[in-house]
């Protein structure tokens, strides 16, 4: 694949990892709901959206360490890469939602969400690496 070719994939791959992204945040959402009360913490902290980023790090450290031992062409990186996890994760998603928690005066969740996220998502990517490597 060369070209507008890799173009066109990329960006139906990244249309496929948003409509994933969508997915999968509504049976985390439906999970919690179904098995918490109304007022309950987890319902209130985006955990959907904690979910993705930390699959999505280790399935791009799993690609990539893959791709560093076993030959997959740029091509396919950047289209599994840059367009299906790219479209799957969302950073921005997860910085406002960190920035609706301390608007709302939860500086302990917000604190955990940005925190958490970034060290479970490294720590997924590095486990993606080592296994893909």
């Amino acid at each position: 694949m060369t070209g507008p070719l890799v173009f066109v994939a990329i960006a139906l791959a990244g249309g496929v990892g948003a409509a994933l992204r969508l997915v999968v945040d509504g049976m985390v959402r439906s999970a919690i709901a179904a098995r918490t009360r109304a007022d309950s913490t987890a319902r209130r902290l985006p955990l959907g959206t904690a979910l993705i980023n930390v699959t999505g790090s280790f399935a791009l450290g799993l690609l990539a360490g893959l791709a560093s031992t076993s030959g997959v062409s740029h091509e396919v990186l950047l289209v599994a890469g840059g367009g299906l996890i790219g479209g799957y994760t969302t950073f921005s998603t997860a910085s406002v939602e960190t920035a609706r928690l301390l608007a709302e005066g939860r500086r302990g969740a917000g604190v955990l969400n940005v925190v958490g996220v970034l060290v479970l998502s490294v720590g997924a990517a590095v486990l993606g690496v080592a296994l893909g490597g």
